[in-house]
């Protein structure tokens, strides 16, 4: 387990530094840099997740996967059709759902579904960075970002199922009013 555990953190490492932008820049290429540091980012979290699923040899995780992705962009794109909410910056009327949000959300949803929070909470961090990117880019509204959220929330719910893991272990984390709980649990 220990093996499969370093293989997934290096395909998330790997993945999350070949998405970083090789430069610095001035403070006005910095927003620049946060700007496409967060589309790296949405790019890449998808294909982490995909390489997370061929490491796990999970056929099923890959077609809920690519189930969810192509779903909430495509449900993005669509309503970014019908609802003409203008930029912040005034380029156009396609600011809302954010689909670039939706794309990272889309393997954030499934990997916490899917894996736990393990797995779903590092994935959650990256997509809430590519909402700030696209807010500070004004590209998107911050509510673009969270409708975004709650699309690929949605189809994460109803179409990702956990994954039996071979040595039954299981792991699971509830809020609770004082903080949260973490329960593990061994199936015999």
């Amino acid at each position: 387990m220990d093996t499969l555990k370093r293989q997934a953190a290096a395909v998330v490492t790997a993945g999350l530094l070949c998405s970083m932008p090789a430069y610095a820049g001035t403070k006005s290429a910095g927003s620049k840099t946060i700007e496409s540091a967060g589309t790296a980012m949405a790019i890449a979290l998808p294909l982490v997740a995909g390489g997370i699923t061929l490491i796990k040899h999970d056929r099923i995780g890959s077609a809920q996967l690519l189930a969810e992705t192509l779903l909430t962009v495509g449900t993005a794109y669509g309503l970014k059709s019908i609802v003409r909410e203008r930029r912040p910056d005034g380029s156009d009327y396609r600011s809302f759902p954010s689909d670039t949000t939706a794309l990272s959300a889309s393997g954030s949803s499934f990997l916490w579904g899917r894996y736990g929070w393990e797995y779903g909470l590092p994935a959650f961090a990256v997509t809430q960075f590519v909402s700030y990117s696209r807010v500070q880019a004004k590209k998107h509204h911050w509510y673009d970002t969270l409708a975004s959220s709650a699309l690929a929330a949605g189809y994460g719910y109803v179409l990702t199922t956990p994954f039996e893991k071979r040595y039954h272990i299981q792991t699971s984390m509830t809020p609770t009013p004082d903080g949260a709980m973490v329960q593990f649990a061994y199936r015999w």
